[in-house]
């Protein structure tokens, strides 16, 4: 079972729906193992052919074989690559979130800082362009990334210190802006981000392994090619009243990015004549159409809202309650009994001091203020990689009952909101939900169900 405490979770409230929920939850968390999904694509035939989806390689004709990677769960990814491939491996590197690696045979596994990068990940991002350079012409070279890879892979550009790219991915993460508004201004400091990799790499022949974790939903990473700008980066730091905050060192790169176009991030038309193909073991439209399946299963009506879900989280609960209590009054946009399912990822802006949360908790607290006495409605938001914010919770579960709850134990839910001490909440109550180590990160999975 990937959620810990369902148990806990399903002894109070609204017990039914409470255990829909959860099953959902639970399906569509396990369907996205990316271990298991590689295990799908990579086999061996016949000793010599290397299959890999729809592309064919005989391994007497293959060079080298390399794996690089980088991110929370890419370890499971290069683990099956291990199973399935053994000691065909050359050499291989992968940065996992620290306290989540594992010890594999032929990969060596560091972990790194996240999501603040740390001086153990910029090492360790010296030795994947080390490594990614011994590749020649012929050589087959495995790249793994998942959400967290740009925190875990800091190589900051000339003249910039890690300290400099620390504070403003600090800067970055506390103000709410979104995941690639954050890459876009990564990309554009860093010497290994933005497809500069598969520069590294090239002429040997790449095949990336990729869980999205972005709203667009497209891939992404060090060995894809870039759609943001230095322009675009400078945007995104005067839209959220940074740049005149940044270092000094960062302003400057990024002003002589604008004059000197060899600056510039790879782009697809420098992709011409590389060898790259791209696999998606996981996104958002992924989990949310295994929650539908596995809902349409249980025997409720199902919808997917939307897969790219954004904004203020306590404003997103406060919308995603309207629909759930529209529903329940006047069964649209979808009868009940049933559920509605969505992803994406949403913010919550710090200003001050701020209490324990994250975007999923606070979420789904907001979401139980407008919905206190609906005995019918129940709501889960999950981070689907386990870790809502800086928690070991990976979200919340709440219910009509949840006000009426914290009030009769003194919490005034409102208040911690408005603190993002969202933990504490639902650790009181109860509701907090616990899942450890996903394996995946393919942005937040909410899903509320309306019975009759």
């Amino acid at each position: 079972m990937i959620i810990k405490n369902s148990d806990e979770l399903t002894s109070h409230g609204n017990v039914i729906g409470r255990r829909l929920v959860l099953d959902i939850i639970e399906y569509a968390l396990e369907a996205m193992d990316p271990k298991e999904q590689v295990k799908k694509l990579v086999r061996i035939e016949n000793s010599d052919v290397l299959k890999v989806g729809n592309l064919e390689y005989s391994l007497s004709k293959v060079g080298n074989i390399y794996v690089l990677g980088a991110g929370k769960g890419s370890v499971f990814i290069a683990e099956a690559l291990e199973e399935v491939l053994g000691d065909k491996i050359k050499d291989g590197i992968i940065v996992e979130k620290r306290g989540q690696g594992r010890k594999l045979k032929r990969i060596k596994v560091i972990e790194g800082g996240h999501p603040l990068p740390d001086k153990t990940g910029y090492e360790a991002a010296q030795s994947i362009v080390s490594l990614a350079k011994d590749a020649r012409e012929g050589d087959l070279v495995f790249v793994c990334i998942t959400g967290g890879a740009s925190a875990l892979l800091p190589l900051p550009a000339e003249g910039i210190t890690l300290e400099d790219k620390i504070k403003v991915t600090d800067m970055l993460l506390k103000c709410g802006a979104r995941i690639d508004e954050i890459n876009a201004v990564r990309n554009h400091i860093s010497l290994l981000k933005g497809g500069r990799l598969a520069q590294y790499i090239h002429p040997a022949q790449i095949i990336n392994f990729i869980v999205i974790d972005e709203v667009a939903g497209l891939p992404w990473g060090p060995t894809v090619p870039d759609t943001s700008t230095f322009k675009d980066a400078i945007y995104v730091l005067k839209k959220y009243n940074l740049y005149d905050k940044i270092p000094l060192t960062i302003k400057n790169h990024l002003e002589r990015g604008l004059r000197d176009k060899s600056l510039e991030t790879p782009k697809p038309s420098d992709f011409k004549g590389m060898k790259v193909h791209n696999f998606i073991l996981g996104n958002a439209e992924m989990v949310c159409e295994a929650a539908d399946k596995r809902a349409r299963e249980l025997g409720l009506n199902s919808m997917i809202l939307s897969t790219m879900i954004e904004g203020e989280s306590k404003d997103v609960g406060i919308v995603l309650a309207g629909i759930a209590k529209e529903i329940a009054k006047n069964r649209r946009p979808i009868a009940p009994p049933c559920a509605v399912i969505c992803g994406g990822e949403t913010t919550v802006t710090i200003t001050g001091e701020a209490g324990e949360g994250g975007r999923n908790q606070e979420l789904a607290l907001s979401f139980s203020t407008m919905i206190k006495g609906n005995e019918r409605i129940v709501f889960a938001s999950v981070a689907t990689d386990g870790t809502d914010g800086p928690t070991d919770i990976a979200g919340g579960l709440v219910d009509g009952y949840t006000i009426d709850r914290a009030e009769e134990l003194g919490l005034d839910i409102n208040e911690h909101i408005v603190r993002h001490n969202s933990s504490y909440v639902l650790k009181k109550l109860g509701d907090a939900i616990y899942t450890g180590l996903t394996r995946t990160n393919v942005m937040d999975l909410r899903v509320f169900i309306v019975l009759n």
